[in-house]
């Protein structure tokens, strides 16, 4: 059952990616630590290029509101067809903070820098 669940978010990702329309993916939702949390999995192995600096960062603005349970947080950034994907933990404060805080501020920027040439 897990196994399916980490093919059937590989699929979906891969098939927006391939959506000419859609430029920025954002995932909430199994980046814990539960044997059903494959989200990370999912993403990181499929992933080109990972944003390392947006986990850090996530996490050590996380670290404000929740304190040393942010260390449980794997959310992770990166880029797949040049496509920026994110992979947030489900919790409403969590996605609040990264698309406030990280996502919105820089994702056009990401988004010209995949298509650069």
């Amino acid at each position: 059952m897990i196994q399916e669940h980490h093919s059937s978010i590989t699929s979906t990702v891969k098939s927006w990616c391939n959506n000419p329309h859609i430029q920025v993916i954002i995932i909430t939702g199994g980046t814990g630590f539960t044997p059903r949390d494959v989200t990370y999995e999912a993403i990181s192995n499929l992933l080109e290029k990972e944003m390392q600096g947006f986990g850090e960062l996530f996490r050590s603005l996380s670290y404000t509101e929740i304190g040393p349970k942010t260390m449980f947080s794997r959310a992770i950034a990166g880029s797949f067809n040049r496509r920026a994907i994110y992979a947030l933990p489900g919790s409403t404060n969590a996605v609040k903070l990264a698309v406030n805080k990280l996502i919105l501020p820089t994702c056009q920027h990401f988004v010209e820098e995949l298509h650069r040439q």
